[in-house]
């Protein structure tokens, strides 16, 4: 579990779907059965803290039959200037680094639940009090990034959606 340092009120929101509410089509996979895009969504983000320096962000499905969940998207060390995240728009200069999902490759891997029962993706916003985060690389997982940032969150928001075949 994450403590936070402060109590403010970090938002995180998206420009295509509403909290609670279904994950576009472009946002699946694009393997295992699965048609979509493979394109994350934009992703917004107002009322971080002063002290904030950088950004994390995690999309985790808790529902997966995986233990701990399925880890979908690990980012961090986004430049603590950001007030968004969207990578259809972005240059050829990253400025944040993508870890490992549980998909085992690095970047964005979306939702492709088994059919039935549409899953829950919590994307969670971290602000941090550090600029980058120590010893975190491409091969940082989710539970990896969670550990890491122990002690440097400030605020955190989190914004789930829904999604199912």
């Amino acid at each position: 579990m994450i403590q936070v340092l402060a109590a403010v009120t970090l938002t995180l929101t998206s420009t295509n779907f509403t909290s609670g509410g279904t994950l576009p089509k472009s946002a699946e996979y694009n393997q295992y059965g699965c048609t979509g895009n493979n394109t994350p969504p934009k992703l917004v983000w107002s009322g971080a803290p002063a002290a904030t320096k950088s950004f994390a962000l995690t999309m985790h499905d808790p529902d997966a039959k995986a233990p701990g969940g399925w880890w979908h998207w690990v980012v961090f060390n986004i430049p603590g200037s950001r007030a968004s995240l969207d990578t259809s728009a972005e240059s050829t200069v990253i400025s944040w680094v993508e870890g490992t999902t549980s998909f085992k490759t690095r970047g964005y891997g979306g939702p492709c639940p088994p059919p039935g029962t549409p899953h829950h993706y919590d994307f969670t916003l971290y602000a941090l009090d550090v600029t980058t985060i120590p010893g975190a690389n491409g091969d940082t997982t989710g539970p990896d990034l969670v550990a890491a940032m122990q002690g440097h969150v400030v605020a955190k928001a989190t914004l789930t959606g829904m999604y199912g075949r």
